[in-house]
């Protein structure tokens, strides 16, 4: 009876130790701004970005306390939108950030993990690079607020005459989607109304124009 007894307490242990170990986190995972989880490997990956960033900003005298970087090879129903601050070096904000719908429909997801990319006009599509912040203005989306998008590269230098901006929408959520997507439009970086209240303030403030860089 004390064997059978003794075989139950160990099974019973076996059991609970597998499923706490089913319920560890991924190694490979670490947790950044707003509760965001991503991989190592994209946490390095924004690093490198964002000391070539740097340099690139003292270069053309951007702003260099901090920058957004856009990962567009991430699931669009994941942040991806990242506030990156030079001085702390690391991501300080995360948000969604939608993309361009191309020929799919108008804020759906259909590209939410495939994303297309063109510089053409008419294309409703995001153009990938670096761009100048510069020029706050009235917008009919979101909270009335958007942000001229000068393109610095062959891939998005005709961003203003696309009039691609970066503004909110109200069909952005706060929250990640993931497996879905967030909803796509005409090629405009779009990001959620209170993502577009926290990060305003900062751009307003800021006393030279701030380098946004889409990349994948």
């Amino acid at each position: 009876m004390k064997r059978l007894l003794y075989l139950l307490i160990i099974f019973l242990y076996a059991t609970l130790s597998c499923q706490k170990e089913q319920q560890q986190p991924n190694s490979g995972t670490s947790v950044t701004a707003n509760n965001t989880v991503a991989e190592k490997s994209d946490l390095k990956k924004i690093g490198q970005k964002a000391d070539e960033a740097l340099q690139f900003c003292k270069n053309k005298k951007l702003n260099t306390d901090f920058c957004i970087l856009i990962d567009m090879s991430i699931h669009s129903g994941l942040k991806r939108f990242f506030v990156w601050d030079f001085k702390k070096d690391s991501v300080v904000s995360a948000y969604l950030v939608g993309h361009g719908c191309g020929n799919n429909r108008w804020s759906g997801d259909e590209s939410k993990d495939q994303p297309q990319f063109s510089n053409e006009d008419g294309s409703h599509l995001s153009s990938l690079g670096k761009y100048k912040l510069e020029g706050r203005g009235y917008s009919n989306w979101g909270i009335n607020v958007k942000y001229l998008m000068h393109g610095l590269e062959n891939t998005n230098n005709n961003a203003l005459k696309r009039v691609i901006v970066f503004h909110s929408w109200e069909l952005m959520s706060d929250e990640e989607t993931f497996p879905k997507g967030s909803p796509e439009g005409w090629g405009c970086p779009t990001i959620s109304n209170n993502a577009m209240k926290e990060i305003d303030p900062i751009l307003q403030r800021s006393k030279t124009p701030v380098l946004l860089w889409m990349y994948k």
